[in-house]
């Protein structure tokens, strides 16, 4: 059946399944160690009152008919064992029927942690993640050649992402138009890496040819996917080029490395290793594979009416199972950075000689000393939203509050997310949040102090707040 299969993608193949499950990994890791804080039955966003507002229909998932931590905790361990199995192999070493079930499974429990995570879990690599891995349901394994239809699916998929990409930034900020975006981009981004403020302070010129060059590589390279080789592969390895550049100057989780697994399943590993012929698919799989292509074919209609229209959205879904999705980011590019510190104190009356001590945050920037970690493809998801509440406190309308309140408690699983608590022994008495300027040292100032940033205090964030006594019942 060769116009069914390409086995001269059969390295590509599995490189790419190996990747993603290794990617799938890291994300229901991340679910793992984070959730308790943030949606747990006592977290900030908690999941029992979502479900209560949002029926299944709109978020459908497995916590929709039943929630506990237990249950949450056991669907993300039992992920991240599954993905574990998947990328040392266990998928190409089951028969086929089987092995797209692992697969499926795994989109299933993950699509289950997504659809309840709410404002935790609002970013566009999730739903690529999602997408990516209902086409890895259908992309077989040793069993069969890689179908050519779930292969263009996966240049669909690449194409839209930094198509829409590139679409967003040209229709968004004018900074993009006239190459000058980068001068504030490293600075400015919402998770810095220990290379960005190297980045920063490339020359001017340079950056003006990076972002030419990401103009090219977003607008036009992605409509040579759909070349005859070696023209898409050569395309495909210009697109990975510059992933691997942004994984470098910044952590966006897992957005880059899914991008670039994409990039990989484009290339045709033939014109390294040879051909490797492996037997016909059964027509069961073909059927199957035809079925879902119709399906992504027809959901596509969407992302291409947002591709095309001037008021284009950034990562979005269309559908509750999160299928066919668009992409795009850096709309827009801030000039300024402001970040919120937050301080406690024991003192029950501040007064001028208070003293307030910081918390400390894993990887958003605090204090000006700290060289910015690398965290990427792990995502930290309250460092992340940290970032959008210093821009407007009507992003973090709904769980800065409980924040505050769960560090005056005390909350181990909130301090668990945190770097650095300033008070081991007990709680604070009052937590105050306020507002700083943030701006990179120059060189010099770096080779002197050892201070990455300098900052200066805006305005006070939130006032002192202290924990609320529980009303009395007669």
């Amino acid at each position: 059946m060769g116009w069914f299969t390409a086995p001269d993608y059969w390295l590509s193949r599995i490189v790419f399944q190996r990747g993603l499950a290794g990617l799938y990994l890291v994300a229901f890791l991340s679910a793992a160690l984070q959730f308790r804080a943030l949606i747990g039955e006592r977290g900030m966003l908690p999941v029992p009152a979502y479900v209560r507002r949002v029926p299944a229909r709109q978020a459908p998932s497995l916590f929709q008919w039943r929630y506990s931590d237990r249950l949450f905790a056991s669907v993300a361990w039992g992920g991240a064992g599954l993905a574990l199995a998947m990328a040392a192999g266990a998928g190409d070493a089951v028969p086929l029927g089987t092995s797209m079930l692992l697969w499926l499974l795994l989109w299933g429990l993950y699509l289950s942690i997504v659809n309840v995570g709410q404002t935790w879990y609002a970013f566009g690599w999730e739903s690529l993640l999602l997408e990516t891995g209902f086409l890895a349901v259908l992309l077989g394994n040793d069993d069969t050649g890689p179908p050519a239809l779930v292969l263009f699916l996966l240049r669909w998929l690449l194409f839209r992402v930094e198509f829409g990409a590139g679409l967003i930034k040209m229709r968004g900020d004018r900074c993009w138009r006239d190459l000058t975006c980068l001068y504030h981009h490293h600075e400015t981004q919402p998770m810095p890496g220990p290379l960005s403020w190297f980045f920063h302070h490339l020359p001017k010129p340079l950056h003006k040819a990076e972002c030419a060059a990401n103009h090219v590589v977003q607008l036009a390279v992605p409509f040579l996917l759909f070349a005859p080789q070696p023209v898409a592969t050569v395309a495909a390895g210009l697109m990975a080029a510059t992933q691997l550049w942004l994984v470098l100057s910044g952590n966006f989780a897992w957005l880059n490395w899914l991008t670039i697994l994409l990039a990989l399943s484009a290339m045709n590993g033939s014109l390294v290793t040879g051909p490797h012929p492996l037997p016909d698919p059964p027509l069961w799989y073909v059927a199957v594979v035809c079925a879902a292509t119709a399906l992504v074919l027809v959901l596509s209609r969407h992302p291409v009416r947002n591709l095309l229209s001037r008021r284009q959205a950034m990562n979005r879904s269309f559908d509750a199972f999160h299928l066919v999705n668009t992409y795009g980011a850096f709309g827009t590019v801030g000039r300024i950075r402001d970040e919120i510190v937050i301080e406690g104190t024991d003192d029950p009356e501040p007064g001028p000689e208070t003293v307030w001590r910081e918390y400390g945050f894993r990887g958003k920037p605090g204090d000006p000393r700290r060289m910015p970690r690398q965290f990427a493809p792990y995502h930290l998801r309250l460092d992340w939203l940290m970032w959008f509440a210093a821009l407007s406190p009507g992003y973090a309308r709904d769980w800065f509050g409980p924040f505050v309140e769960r560090l005056l408690a005390g909350d181990r699983d909130t301090l668990r997310l945190l770097r650095h608590n300033p008070f081991p022994d007990a709680p604070p008495v009052l937590v105050r949040a306020r507002l700083y300027r943030y701006r990179y040292t120059g060189p010099r100032e770096l080779r002197e102090t050892g201070a990455w940033w300098r900052r200066r205090l805006v305005r006070e964030y939130l006032p002192p707040m202290r924990l609320r006594e529980p009303e009395a019942r007669d």
